[in-house]
């Protein structure tokens, strides 16, 4: 694939990260937090998508997609060795809310998950514009 298609291919998922984001913030604002984990792990799944597009990589399984990046971006300090715990903790907390029938996400356990996921999408937004993709 051309650089500019990766880089292209690279903003889009990266956009699709940024609207499961703000979905999510509207579900945790109308009380569905199991919802609003569904989504904010999205967030950070996409952005993650996004990151490894610029390396030709993706894969079908959520494991391979968060693997590849905690080996290339996390464990190389190209994104904050924080970022592994957020992903770990908001994967954990959308497979309990999406699989587990009587699990009721606790409202604050989800405000900050939110607020890490944002965090976390700044860091890759930056290295995203780093390697010139055109995110708005």
């Amino acid at each position: 694939m051309e650089n500019d298609n990766i880089k292209e291919l690279s903003k889009h998922r990266f956009d699709k990260a940024l609207s499961n984001y703000d979905i999510a913030k509207e579900l945790y604002d109308d009380g569905h937090y199991a919802y609003a984990l569904n989504r904010a792990y999205y967030a950070i799944f996409n952005a993650m998508r996004a990151v490894n597009a610029l390396d030709g990589f993706d894969s079908s399984k959520h494991s391979g997609v968060i693997a590849h990046f905690n080996q290339e971006y996390v464990k190389t300090g190209k994104v904050p060795a924080s970022s592994s715990g957020i992903i770990r903790k908001a994967s954990m907390l959308r497979e309990k809310s999406d699989y587990e029938d009587f699990y009721e996400p606790d409202a604050e356990d989800v405000a900050e998950t939110i607020l890490q996921i944002r965090t976390l999408l700044n860091d890759i937004k930056n290295y995203l514009m780093s390697k010139e993709v055109d995110i708005d």
